[in-house]
């Protein structure tokens, strides 16, 4: 460790202490996870059902696309209601009317406010109760509360079938005409979206909110946030300007330049080291980026489109094989497959640099076989999501060849298997490149950091198999965010960090030791926050206030490196200075530029905006999530992927020069693009919904009536604008990866790399 032993053991403390916290919180939402009752009765003894039937719900749920239609809980997509929210008031709004007219003889809007005050009253009583009884399993719901889950059901039976009196709000969801075919599932489906909302209203034992935390907001039954929920709120804003203020304080007294690099090289030191056959073979990698990329901006454009006509594409209805939940589910999928495979590539060429120039024996074979697995997993999995929501599998086969129904890990298991297989494989891969490097001579500590980053990708997806098609639906959650949160935005972060430093690194651009001081020094940061930070996506997904608290405190630290990341776009844009064949590489430069503006915008600025407590009480599921998603998922990690593409190129065509006009038209309406989609759509429907959401109540804020406001309408049709921009700009980049990779002569490069390039072909 050296000089770097101070760095080495407060990460790995770091690591111990946080993966400790998130281990024995697990454990928690193992514990305090909300009962799913053996049986639902009546008072008279009914069975109303069982929890066999409400976990073949579950499944019904995912087989119809579940978090691509709707919500639970929050998590999902947003043109549909939440389904929690939306059966929960649906149920309290039939236990009223039932009450009025067996009491009164009259609907509840048509009583006088004192007696509609001693319905609510008796209605928060009845449903705050909490009535399961641990020894036998069952939950006890008196007769008038089976009629209204009765006259619930019914309700959604009629909306998930073909209904013809439902059919303009299966448009205004869009959703397609009989999501679920069979009257069976639907019947499931429904016991499973009662227990949902059960959870969410019914008192935790010896705790005065419900399991969810008292979400979501419904002020019938008194459903608020919490005085944990407020404190932990104010507690995360003092703790984010704290870690800022010692950051701060702390870069003032122990930053030091580190421009001990000695002479920059008078020609780029990659285009000194002969190209492998195993990174020749990585042109095909990035023509499946750029295609996949293509194919996921056009399809997110169709997808969004679905927002304001519902089942049709400017008057064709096409929803009934290409639904919103299958296009949906393809965006989705298509955006991590194409980041995922530009890491690979930045991986699999960085190999062979490590490994000494040379390719370890069959690297070639390996690429190549790692390649066509990708694709087979990439139409593999698309294929099943087709056929399931097409309901063409039979139910058994769904989750496994499918749709899982969980946002960001649609993908059936199988394929899910073969994706972690292959990034397993790439491992391999990468080791057989790095292990014969720690036997050189030399400053091993960045590749010792870089390895472990890469061990971590290769290793850590495998969370997203730690549930199954009926595991409780708190337990998955836990480990689904494990996938998307703790797998994407720590350890990839990591892996980009220590990839960049021994890049510029090796070209001589910074030192080594700088670039190892930076790295440590920024996967200390990252992690410290971003490991137990996970936990804040959990704060009403069944969970207990230990997890709120701590997941709170943590992940208001995942903002404060996020500060300082101007300072490192300044650092890796003005490495161009430094020797003019730099030059070559100003683009790459630029789009790691644009990821830590984003990382600031996307990540830190609207990630925060969704991350306090009382803040995600309100807005979790709204169209807010979509703005914290957009920015952080393309503009960090898909300008980053497609830096890794361009710079790629570089190397794999070293006579062509980037089409300045082609790049600056890309670069500029990607990112132009992305500023509409925000600013001219989502955030203005966002913090519409926040204001419903707070004023009335997340059911009306997520609801019919007032998603179809014209105001909203032309909110969704204003976002076609963001749209086309960003295709322009995703278009610009296609065509000149593959123009550069198909014409390999595309133009000279510079007279003083002309030789070394030369010597490449």
């Amino acid at each position: 460790m050296g000089e770097y032993k101070k760095l080495w053991w407060t990460l790995i403390g770091v690591l111990v202490v946080a993966f400790g916290i998130l281990g024995w919180m697990g454990k928690e939402v193992y514990n305090q996870a909300p009962p799913i009752p053996a049986q639902v009765v009546t008072t008279d003894g009914k069975v109303l059902m069982t929890e066999a039937q409400i976990l073949d719900g579950q499944s019904a749920w995912q087989s119809a696309g579940g978090m691509t239609v709707g919500s639970i809980w929050g998590h999902g997509a947003y043109q549909a209601p939440d389904w929690t929210a939306d059966w929960l008031h649906r149920e309290l709004s039939a236990w009223l009317d039932l009450a009025a007219e067996q009491q009164y003889g009259m609907k509840f809007s048509q009583l006088d406010g004192d007696a509609q005050a001693v319905l609510q009253r008796r209605l928060k009583e009845e449903y705050r109760k909490n009535t399961y009884d641990a020894a036998t399993g069952a939950v006890t719901v008196s007769d008038r509360r089976a009629q209204a889950i009765a006259e619930t059901a019914a309700y959604y039976d009629k909306l998930f079938g073909d209904d013809a009196s439902l059919h303009e709000s299966r448009k205004h969801f869009a959703m397609k005409e009989a999501t679920l075919p069979s009257p069976e599932a639907r019947a499931r489906l429904a016991n499973f979206f009662f227990w949902t909302a059960w959870a969410a209203s019914t008192d935790r034992p010896g705790s005065v909110a419900s399991y969810t935390n008292n979400w979501p907001h419904e002020p019938l039954i008194d459903n608020v946030p919490t005085a944990e929920n407020i404190i932990w709120s104010v507690m995360s804003v003092i703790i984010l300007i704290a870690g800022v203020g010692l950051l701060v304080w702390g870069w003032a007294f122990t930053h030091k330049e580190h421009d001990d690099a000695g002479p920059v090289p008078a020609r780029d030191p990659v285009l000194q080291i002969p190209l492998t056959a195993s990174q020749r073979a990585l042109g095909k990698y990035l023509f499946l980026v750029v295609a996949l990329f293509v194919s996921q901006i056009f399809i997110g454009g169709f997808t969004a489109h679905y927002t304001v006509e519902g089942q049709t594409f400017y008057g064709i209805n096409v929803s009934q094989w290409l639904p919103y939940s299958l296009v949906r589910t393809w965006h989705i999928q298509a955006a991590l497959f194409w980041i995922a495979t530009g890491f690979l590539a930045i991986g699999l060429f960085v190999a062979p640099i490590l490994n000494g120039g040379k390719d370890p024996k069959h690297q070639k074979l390996g690429v190549d076989v790692l390649f066509w697995a990708l694709v087979l997993v990439v139409v593999g999995s698309f294929t099943g999501n087709f056929a399931a929501i097409a309901h063409l599998l039979p139910a058994e086969w769904n989750f496994w060849l499918g749709h899982q129904g969980y946002e960001y890990v649609e993908l059936g298991r199988l394929w899910q298997i073969g994706k972690f297989l292959g990034i397993v494989f790439w491992l391999f891969l990468m080791l057989r490149g790095i292990v014969p490097a720690f036997r050189q001579k030399g400053d091993k500590n960045l590749l010792a950091l870089f390895s472990a980053s890469v061990v971590c990708i290769g290793l850590f997806y495998g969370a997203g198999l730690a549930y199954g098609e009926k595991t409780h639906l708190s337990v998955m959650e836990y480990w689904r965010w494990w996938v998307v949160h703790l797998w994407v935005e720590g350890f990839f972060e990591v892996f980009a960090t220590a990839a960049l430093a021994f890049i510029f690194s090796t070209m001589g651009l910074v030192s080594k030791r700088g670039a190892t001081i930076a790295s440590l020094s920024s996967a200390v940061l990252f992690m410290l926050g971003g490991t137990p930070g996970t936990l804040h996506h959990l704060y009403f997904s069944g969970t207990t206030t230990p997890i709120m608290a701590i997941a709170a405190s943590f992940s208001a630290l995942e903002v404060v490196p996020l500060v300082v990341l101007g300072y490192e776009a300044w650092e890796n844009w003005r490495l161009k200075d430094r020797a003019p064949w730099m030059e070559n590489l100003r683009w790459p430069l630029k789009f790691f530029v644009a990821v830590a503006f984003w990382n600031m915008l996307g990540a830190g600025v609207f990630g925060f905006m969704v991350n306090p407590p009382i803040a995600l009480y309100y807005i979790q599921g709204l169209n807010t999530t979509a703005v914290h998603a957009h920015a952080a998922l393309f503009g960090v990690y898909g300008f980053l992927a497609l830096g890794f593409t361009l710079f790629v190129l570089r190397y794999l065509r070293p006579n062509m020069q980037f089409n300045e006009s082609l790049m600056k038209t890309a670069f500029w309406c990607m990112n132009i693009g992305l500023v509409m989609m925000i600013s001219l759509s989502l955030l203005p429907i966002g913090l519409m919904q926040f204001h419903a959401s707070y004023s009335v109540g997340t059911w009306w804020a997520r609801g019919e009536v007032f998603m179809q406001q014209e105001i909203l309408q032309t909110l969704r049709w204003t976002r076609t604008f963001g749209d086309v921009v960003f295709i322009v700009g995703g278009l610009g980049v296609m065509w000149q990866v593959v123009t550069a990779l198909l014409d390999g002569k595309a133009a000279p490069a510079p007279a003083t790399d002309a030789g070394l390039a030369a010597q490449r072909t």
